[in-house]
């Protein structure tokens, strides 16, 4: 199998080409600078050239807070992107896998998210998500969009190498404690990507938008004292860490209260079952002091 893999320089990306493919198979994996996917004809071009059995698309426009004043650059990162690809995969008869977000939700829900529960985006990036994932399901009918959520690893900018950085400046540090979500390293939503693609190469297909986050719930005040907690071992003591609410800490763009992602249907359709949140935090932390 030949998969076409877009967004390479991001996390999700990077950890998609860092997996051990099985043999025979050929991961071609772009950044921006090899493939914009906003870029209708480039991307035309590249699926006609490369000819690919499957598209994974882990491109996004994800400064969340600069989306608020940067609504054409989102736009075209999150709607038009994936809309092109879509729209390039129908063309040749290729299925997609792409990613998706828990921003399309307003966070106003108790108890998790189900993959069916309205969609009601909160800013300029989550409504641009949801205008492509849109695009998608309309465009390709042979589709898995694969929603996940707090997406962190040991590449790239997210909240956990934030934290250790904001750790070693300050004793103090002030971190959010009334929006809960469920944690999600970037190499297990690679692996279960990896886990889809193999068996829509089997021929076992199971189009759709499917829930993938870490197991179990956590508040980002939460997360960062776990994140300091596993850390231990390697930088010694913690900061402390101080509980403050979302009004304390006032963004361009409002976030989700409640982000966490039923994730049974994954399990069902393809018997992926997230590990827990603290597992696959405890594999980063690792790998960042390796």
């Amino acid at each position: 199998m030949k998969l076409l893999i877009t967004g390479a320089g991001g996390q999700v990306g990077h950890a998609l080409r860092q997996l051990p493919w099985p043999s025979g198979d050929e991961a071609l994996a772009y950044d921006r600078s090899g493939l914009d996917i906003a870029d209708r004809e480039a991307v035309f071009a590249r699926i006609t050239a490369n000819r690919p059995d499957l598209v994974i698309n882990a491109a996004a426009y994800t400064a969340v807070d600069r989306a608020e004043t940067e609504p054409e650059a989102a736009d075209a990162g999150n709607r038009a992107g994936p809309a092109n690809l879509a729209a390039a995969c129908h063309e040749r008869g290729i299925p997609l896998i792409h990613i998706s977000t828990d921003y399309v939700f307003d966070g106003s829900k108790t108890g998790p998210y189900r993959e069916d529960d309205p969609v009601s985006p909160l800013g300029v990036y989550g409504t641009t998500k949801e205008a492509g994932d849109r695009a998608v399901r309309e465009t390709l009918p042979q589709h898995v969009i694969v929603r996940t959520a707090w997406v962190y690893s040991a590449y790239g900018h997210n909240f956990v190498k934030t934290m250790l950085r904001l750790a070693s400046e300050r004793p103090v540090l002030r971190v959010v404690a009334d929006q809960t979500g469920s944690p999600t390293s970037a190499a297990d939503i690679a692996a279960a990507i990896a886990a889809i693609a193999a068996q829509l190469k089997a021929g076992k297909s199971r189009w759709g938008t499917y829930h993938f986050a870490g197991g179990g719930a956590v508040t980002w005040h939460g997360f960062a004292e776990a994140i300091f907690e596993l850390a231990a071992p390697q930088r010694g003591a913690s900061p402390q860490v101080d509980a403050i609410t979302t009004a304390d800490y006032p963004t361009p763009a409002r976030r989700p209260a409640n982000s966490v992602l039923a994730c049974d249907r994954i399990a069902e359709a393809f018997s992926i079952t997230p590990r827990p949140w603290r597992t696959m935090l405890a594999d980063v932390i690792a790998e960042l002091y390796r």
